[in-house]
This record gives structure tokens, C-alpha cells and sequence, in this order.
């Protein structure tokens, strides 16, 4: 899959930064619309210290904030909101379905469906090798 944005692209439009940037490149890009990133879960990532030892599996948590910072550089990348970022507003019908572990590549899609002035939602779905792994509905605000 071509490459449209690195780690230090994807960190000139979202302020996250080492160890919480947490994707790797973004793959597809539609302004304010949908995009498509990666995340290459690597046994150093830093929750596999104590999540768990002895069984490194990627905690649910951190890639539902995988998928929301896909989600805020398809949002970021506006000029209207170059500089902003983006806040978590709620999480909802999110779905764990198989575990994620060290050597997995995380395919994230965000679709944004729904923005009214500062509050947005969007759709996220991440899978590894076609499967899913996480979906939900994430709503967020641009401050």
C-alpha cells in the first residue's frame, strides 16, 4: 500500500508525539471526508511492558486512539483547522473482536459522517489481515 503521509508529515497536522503517536503512516487520505492508516505493532511498543508480560496483547483502549488520530488527520488536514486538534467527545457501539499482538499490522479506516461546526463523527473500523479487530463510532470536538 503507497505511502501519502509518514510519522513526520502526520506530525505536522496532529500534535502527538512519541509514545503516544500511535500510527505509523497514513495510506489513503480524503480531506475532511475518510482515510486509511497503519499502525505496525511492534513487541517494543511500550505497553507490551506490563500488558501483559509473559502474553503482549495490544490494550482496546489505545487502538480505539489509534483509529481517533487517523480520524484527526483526515479532520486536521482542513486549512480551517490547521493548528487545532482534536478531543475525544464519546465512544460508542465500540467492538473488540480479536486480539492484536507484536508483528500484526493494524489496517485503521475513518469516515467521517457527520460535522457540525466543531463536533464530528466518525466511523472507524481497524483490522488485521482483513479481520476486524475494533469498530466504533468515535465523536469528537476540533478546539
Amino acid at each position: 500500500m503507497a505511502v501519502v503521509l509518514n510519522k513526520e508529515q502526520i506530525m505536522e497536522i496532529i500534535p502527538h508525539r512519541d509514545p503516544f503517536l500511535l500510527i505509523d503512516e497514513v495510506n489513503e487520505l480524503e480531506v475532511g471526508k475518510r482515510v486509511k492508516a497503519t499502525k505496525y505493532i511492534k513487541v517494543e511498543d511500550f505497553w507490551f511492558k506490563g500488558h501483559f508480560p509473559n502474553y503482549p496483547v495490544t490494550p482496546g483502549v489505545l487502538m480505539v486512539e489509534m483509529c481517533a488520530q487517523a480520524g484527526a488527520v483526515a479532520l486536521l488536514s482542513l486549512p480551517e483547522n490547521k493548528g487545532k486538534i482534536g478531543l475525544f467527545g464519546g465512544i460508542n457501539n465500540c467492538k473488540f473482536r480479536q486480539q492484536v499482538v507484536p508483528g500484526d499490522k493494524l489496517d485503521i479506516e475513518v469516515e467521517i459522517i457527520k460535522v457540525k461546526g466543531p463536533i464530528g463523527v466518525g466511523k472507524a473500523l481497524a483490522s488485521v489481515n482483513g479481520k476486524k479487530a475494533v469498530s466504533a463510532e468515535i465523536t469528537f470536538a476540533i478546539k
